[in-house]
């Protein structure tokens, strides 16, 4: 069964939202608002520049997916693309989906001319650590703060 990786589009909305809310149950048992959650991935999809969704697909069903949203360097004179929303479905996991996913992202990335790939992830996530480390990942320096005030 082979698996082809493309740019999302307007009607893929549904299962991302879908995805994302899968996602946050999982990794940070959070359930997330869907009304906020459809409009922000409407955005998203509507305006490129902000990121773009890849979708990894399956005999026509969707079954991964990928969020890049781009960050300028000053220091590097360059773009760097942020690894967002990932996830997999959970009976194509460890078959090779994520991997395709992000070194179709990687290779656009580069011809692109982008600077490189940072991605977060949950401390405790040991699973998608060690994905992103047989990718050639590496653990930054960084430390992630936030402020929210919505």
């Amino acid at each position: 069964m082979s698996t082809s990786i493309r740019t999302a589009s307007p009607e893929d909305r549904d299962r991302i939202v879908l995805f994302n809310q899968a996602m946050a149950r999982e990794t940070e048992g959070r359930e997330l608002d869907r009304t906020t959650l459809t409009k922000g991935v409407e955005r998203l999809l509507a305006q490129p520049e902000r990121g773009r969704y890849f979708v990894a697909e399956k005999e026509g069903e969707i079954v991964g997916q990928l969020m890049i949203t781009i960050e300028w360097s000053d220091w590097r004179n360059g773009e760097i693309w942020w690894i967002q929303s990932v996830y997999v479905s959970k009976r194509h996991r460890r078959s090779g989906v994520y991997r395709q996913l992000h070194e179709y992202t990687r290779d656009l990335a580069r011809k692109d001319r982008a600077i490189g790939l940072r991605l977060y992830v949950e401390r405790d996530n040991e699973p998608a650590q060690a994905t992103y480390r047989a990718m050639g990942m590496l653990e930054s320096s960084y430390r992630v703060f936030e402020e929210f005030w919505s």
